[in-house]
This record gives structure tokens, sequence and C-alpha cells, in this order.
């Protein structure tokens, strides 16, 4: 079976993404961190993947942070053959932030290296801002553009709380119709 995986931080809406493409309910919480075990959902040819959030969780130890983020790592290289497309999800409205202050810092930030990770590892990946709602047109425009140099990939802007997802879907199916894959959303 093919996969489509979603990654990204916690809480930056994976969850809420994943069921506003497909139209079902999954397990996911008001804080960082709640999703630990993959949500899946058989799309047509494809199985769908949202796996847990990495980086910051609330209430939990960095250790047990550190292994989520080992588990996601190894998913992806143990199944790198079949992923024929991952969804790398960011906030665009702290993107910006969070890079400054990681590379204040001198460390590589964390979604820089998932997405570069993604792009070894994956044939395909795009990257898909949510939270684009929390920015006026102005402020977007400039934010994807910040994202799309620092990532170096396709970012598309999505408000997945608000299902204003049709860009990203359209884009999916497009994706996979190359890889000769067909993919079903549900609604």
């Amino acid at each position: 079976m093919k996969l489509l995986v979603f990654a990204g931080r916690s809480n930056v809406g994976k969850s809420t993404l994943f069921s506003a493409l497909f139209g079902v309910r999954v397990r996911k919480g008001k804080r960082p961190g709640t999703t630990i075990k993959p949500n899946q959902l058989r799309a047509g040819d494809v199985l769908a993947v949202d796996l847990p959030g990495y980086g910051y969780m609330k209430g939990v130890s960095w250790e047990y942070s550190e292994r989520v983020r080992d588990f996601i790592v190894h998913y992806i290289e143990n199944n790198a053959n079949s992923i024929v497309l991952a969804i790398q999800v960011i906030d665009i409205s702290s993107f910006r932030e969070i890079v400054e202050r990681w590379e204040s810092r001198g460390e590589k930030p964390i979604d820089i290296e998932m997405c570069e990770f993604l792009n070894e590892v994956c044939r395909n990946v795009i990257v898909a801002a949510n939270k684009a709602d929390k920015l006026d047109r102005k402020e977007l425009e400039r934010e994807l553009g910040y994202a799309r140099e620092k990532l170096r990939t396709e970012v598309i802007p999505i408000s997945a709380k608000r299902g204003d997802v049709k860009r990203l879907k359209s884009r999916i199916t497009e994706v996979l119709t190359k890889e000769g894959v067909s993919i079903s959303f549900r609604h």
C-alpha cells in the first residue's frame, strides 16, 4: 500500500487538516503532544497517516519528546519506499518567530531540519502553511515568501480549522495522479 504521510510540530493542526481533508473525526486535543499514535485512514489507493507531532509537548519529559521524534524519523525511513507524498504542516503565523529563535541560538530550526529530511527520503514533499487565516493578506504573502525561502520547497497556504484546504487537496490529487495512485477524499 502506498502512503500519504502528514508530519509537523505539535499543535500546528495536522489532525485538524486530516479531518478537513477526509471528513473524519480523529483523536486530537487542545494541548501540544496529544496525538501520540498515528491516525490512519484508507483513502483510495493510499493509506493516509497522521503522524504524532514532534518538538514541544506540554507535560512530558524531554526524553519522551525525543522518543516520539525518533519514532517519526524511523517510521518515515522504514516506509520511504511506500511514501508517495509527505505533507509537512507548519503554523505560518509563528513560523518566522520560531525559525529566528532557533537560529539566534545557533541551532538549525526543527521545521527546516524536518523539511530537509523529508526531501531526502520522500519522492514528493509539500508544505501546508496552516493557520493562514490568522494573518492579513499582506502579512500572509510576506510569511509565505519567508517560508519558501527557508524551506526551499512548495508551500501552500491553508486554514484547516475553517476547512480552507481546496488548493492543497487539488495539489495532492495532482501529485498522486502523476505517481499513478488514486485518492478519495470523503465528505
